[in-house]
């Protein structure tokens, strides 16, 4: 044997290194684990590289234009799929975009994480000035469901199954998710990293009413002469839908959607009182609440919208025992998930129930039909410029031929008007403002709405509110997204009439005269159309679904033709000085 031979022989074994990963893979995979297969965001420091790598990883990465559409399209991705919406932002700045959909998510019970990459520890507890320095978790508290931070990379599994399961169980919510920016360049091994990942079971396990609870209902109904059935959107995001059908048609009791929760049952259902709200909520004496809050929109339970006070008994379906009683008493309170408590109550029916009495439904019914009939002639003008309502009562025919695409609404008048003129006739096709009413979720809505479900999109703004979120033609443009957009365009907000009473800038009120907004999208590659009349309105609409191309039509409303507000002027504070006249 050689020397070289005896030397190569002895020469001890070299150890091979182990393979690595750090928290930037950790962060994909762990989300990746739990069938989480879109991020909505926007790039930049500290998490560019982290949108990259869940792209190559083969994750769906939506980048916007602003952070806050960017996570209205996360927070509505939540509301259709039952899982957590992800967005993505960077430090500071792009964190409190993001903040305001957050926000939003919550207080609508949409499970959405919001994930921001932040300043080290180190520097912002002392205050050193750092790039983009700012405590984001204590600021993010007290607007969202949960907030938690990550310090090392072998926490990064506890980290997000923690978000999705606050995310998604009990009442949905908002969740914020904090990682330091050296936290994704933490490096361990891979070995290690997958068994630190968590599976999240069953994230929203069933909460199953109390027997009394159902019992306690069931009596207060069969003692209603007047029963009506409130569906929020609640409702709809439990996906729920055949039990809630079987109740309604096995109680035979009448029932108001709200708006998002609008195709439950068709709006042209013989038990839908939706054209005879007024009359429903003011000459019904018992009402079963199902994923409806008693908040602003129900007028607190209370009030002109109502019967006398005490004269209406409430049952609530809720999740959250603390919604109980919030604002008026609740006589039958059922806390639990709404698809166990829906049939819990179908069960308890039987086969012996009685429905309501007939004068009651006939009551309902003829109010329905006399509301119809006021409002056709309404929908039915052919006036050039067009009012809303004759533009709506295009957009209704289009919808009922169309009842797979998916409405997104905003604006004033273009939302009020449009929830009771725009029959819905599927669960989950109506995507609007929701609890707080907030403007600007268009945009992010849409291409959630057409990402989640592959559906066409008709997305009808209003031209103010349009204005929020436009930018964001462009996304839909990049993505060649099946998104119609009607932006209902009368100059202005509520009018476009207003004036300067000095004579020198534009109402606060008013826009540029005329706009033509339809060429936003053209200038991106889009469809773009110009539309004066209900007939020139249809035959757009028609040809930009048909096409399946990004597409706006600027929808010309006569500048007079809205009112203050749209239905909630009256929450305006008025002037306590009387005029001199």
């Amino acid at each position: 044997m050689t020397a070289l031979a005896k030397i190569v022989h002895t020469a001890p074994e070299i150890e091979a290194e182990p393979d690595l990963t750090d928290g930037f893979h950790l962060v994909i995979d762990a989300l990746k684990l739990n069938g989480i297969e879109t991020i909505y965001g926007v790039p930049g420091i500290p998490i560019t590289d982290l949108g990259r790598m869940a792209q190559a990883a083969g994750m769906r990465v939506v980048s916007f234009r602003h952070e806050q559409h960017a996570g209205n399209a996360a927070a509505i991705a939540g509301f259709l799929t039952q899982k957590p919406g992800i967005c993505l932002t960077v430090s500071a700045p792009g964190f409190l975009n993001g903040l305001t959909a957050l926000a939003n998510a919550t207080t609508n019970c949409f499970p959405m994480i919001l994930i921001s990459g932040s300043s080290e520890r180190e520097i912002v507890d002392l205050q050193q000035g750092d790039y983009e320095e700012m405590d984001q978790l204590a600021i993010a508290k007290p607007l969202c469901k949960a907030a938690f931070r990550v310090l090392h990379a072998a926490d990064i599994g506890i980290g997000v199954a923690r978000a999705i399961r606050a995310a998604c169980s009990g009442r949905p919510g908002g969740v914020y998710l904090d990682l330091p920016a050296k936290l994704f360049s933490q490096v361990m091994e891979a070995e290690a990293g997958q068994k630190s990942l968590v599976k999240v079971i069953d994230p929203a396990p069933a909460q199953r009413p109390a027997p009394e609870a159902i019992a306690r209902a069931l009596d207060v109904l069969k003692s209603a002469r007047r029963p009506l059935i409130v569906l929020g959107k609640g409702a709809a995001y439990a996906q729920a839908d055949e039990a809630i059908r079987a109740l309604v048609e096995t109680s035979g009791i009448p029932y108001v959607p709200m708006s998002m929760a609008k195709g439950l049952l068709p709006d042209t259902h013989p038990l839908s009182a939706g054209a005879a709200r007024s009359t429903a909520l003011k000459d019904s004496d018992v009402v079963l609440l199902i994923g409806a809050r008693l908040n602003w929109l129900l007028s607190h339970g209370k009030g002109k919208s109502w019967g006398e006070p005490g004269s209406t008994k409430f049952i609530q379906i809720d999740i959250e025992p603390r919604e109980m009683d919030s604002n008026v008493e609740i006589v039958a309170p059922v806390v639990g998930d709404i698809a166990s408590c829906v049939q819990a109550l179908l069960d308890g029916m039987g086969q012996g129930w009685q429905q309501p009495p007939a004068d009651w439904i006939d009551t309902l019914k003829t109010k329905r039909e006399a509301n119809i009939a006021k409002m056709a002639p309404k929908l039915m003008s052919n006036a050039s410029p067009m009012t809303f309502h004759a533009a709506l009562g295009a957009l209704r025919t289009i919808v009922k031929e169309r009842p797979d695409a998916i409405l997104v609404n905003e604006g004033a008048n273009t939302l009020d008007l449009a929830r009771g003129i725009i029959d819905m006739y599927q669960p989950r096709k109506r995507l609007d403002v929701g609890t707080w009413g907030i403007m600007g979720i268009g945009m992010g809505f849409a291409v959630a709405a057409a990402i989640e479900t592959g559906k066409p999109v008709l997305c009808v703004e209003g031209d103010s509110a349009f204005g929020f979120s436009g930018m964001e033609v462009e996304t839909i443009c990049r993505y060649g997204l099946p998104v119609c957009i009607v932006v209902f365009n009368n100059n202005g907000i509520y009018r476009g009439t207003d004036s300067d009473p000095t004579g020198r800038d534009p109402a606060t009120t008013v826009f540029v005269k005329d706009s033509r907004y339809d060429k936003m999208m053209e200038a991106f590659g889009g469809d773009g159309y110009h539309v004066t009349s209900p007939g020139e309105l249809t035959r757009a609409v028609n040809a930009a679904m048909d096409s399946g191309r990004p597409s706006l039509i600027n929808a010309v409303i006569d500048p007079a033709a809205g009112s203050e507000s749209g239905n909630i002027g009256s929450l305006n504070p008025q002037s306590g000085i009387k005029k001199k006249v």
